[in-house]
């Protein structure tokens, strides 16, 4: 098939705390209406990776990929959109041509993104420290705290998907038996979550759960007292320019915290960029830094060779550096290496292949050999 490829931007959901007294802020200053950060194109630098891209999806191999973005120290490497079917969390979307700005689902990259904006809330005062009792803060569960073993789970174990419930999300997510989707489905989410039977003591074993988004996005939004978008576009999406963003809603008709953010390719990578940059957006702080150092400190053994911290997957380089990663269903990631200070994201429209994770290493074995 042969790509239609769409001019780049730049040139016109298989990866404990910090002090409060370090992360609590006064006043945010008001953000500038204009951002003045611009993608600057690395010229021929990474004309290679782009012929392999076009070539393996002309070929089949890079089946359902959708778009690469790929910098390197704020410049782009490569950007490279090709049209294909899509989705907008489960629902049909049709043909699609996709492009810089067009947004995508981002799927479980959208967990990664809530783990930012607690941050940006922990240093406002508006949401509990990661060492308070979860219960203590869903007072209107309090049934659930008979339970000693409920009432050792911190907010902590729900940043770090290791609140030692049961949870399965490895069903099919058009299956009602898989959890997220019985969760979105319930007539009270947050109670789903906190109710389900424990099965290890809290802190001690990784197990993915997106019903702890959830709680962290309810505390968001009730610490806040502003809906999940829009806290996320007054604290982080409009700082760094991004002016298009959508969270669809679940059944439920609230946004679905752990899978429904959409971007467009070239403002996820903006987030990527902030993460380089060590919370740091032109000249003012966005998300501290302290926090970053928190949710990026590998916790417990998730998937195979990955580790987890705060809602984001920490791999590892050959040299022992770390990689950040978000990962999202079907393919969709964003990936961060700052002993490269590369940047790269990709969004796939494999939601429900079986081996949707081989098709996105597919893409990641050619970025990271073109990238050394």
């Amino acid at each position: 098939m042969k790509a239609a490829l769409h001019t780049p931007l730049a040139t016109r959901r298989g990866l404990l705390q910090a002090a409060a007294a370090t992360l609590l802020a006064g006043a945010r200053p008001a953000w500038p209406a204009a951002d003045a950060f611009t993608w600057v194109p690395a010229e021929a630098d990474g004309a290679a990776l782009a012929e392999q891209l076009d070539q393996g999806v002309a070929r089949g191999e890079l089946l359902n990929l959708h778009g690469v973005f790929v910098t390197r120290g704020g410049r782009v490497l490569v950007e490279r959109y090709y049209p294909g079917p899509d989705d907008r969390w489960g629902r049909p979307l049709g043909p699609v041509a996709h492009g810089p700005l067009v947004p995508h689902d981002l799927r479980s990259v959208s967990k990664s993104v809530v783990g930012l904006l607690y941050g940006i809330a922990l240093a406002e005062g508006r949401v509990p420290a990661p060492d308070t009792p979860l219960l203590d803060v869903f007072a209107a569960y309090a049934d659930l705290a008979r339970d000693e073993r409920r009432r050792a789970i911190r907010v902590a174990d729900a940043l770090g998907m290791s609140m030692g419930q049961a949870w399965n999300e490895d069903l099919p997510y058009n299956d009602p038996r898989n959890s997220e989707i019985a969760m979105e489905r319930s007539a009270d989410r947050i109670r789903y979550v906190l109710d389900r039977p424990i099965v290890a003591a809290p802190g001690t074993q990784w197990h993915y759960n997106g019903g702890t988004t959830v709680l962290l996005a309810d505390l968001i939004t009730r610490g806040s007292g502003l809906p999940l978008l829009r806290y996320a576009q007054d604290k982080l999406f409009t700082p760094l320019g991004i002016t298009e963003a959508e969270w669809t809603a679940g059944p439920s008709g609230q946004p679905a915290a752990a899978s429904g953010l959409r971007l467009r390719l070239p403002d996820l990578a903006r987030i990527g960029q902030l993460l380089l940059q060590q919370g740091e957006w032109q000249g003012r702080t966005v998300v501290p830094k302290a926090w970053l150092t928190e949710s990026l400190t590998p916790r417990l053994p998730a998937w195979d060779g990955l580790k987890y911290g705060y809602q984001w997957f920490i791999a590892q380089n050959a040299d022992g550096s770390p990689v950040w990663m978000a990962i999202g269903l079907g393919g969709q990631r964003l990936v961060v290496a700052p002993s490269l200070q590369m940047v790269y994201g990709l969004t796939m429209g494999n939601y429900t292949r079986a081996d949707q994770v081989q098709r996105t290493l597919a893409v990641q074995r050619l970025i990271h050999a073109a990238v050394r």
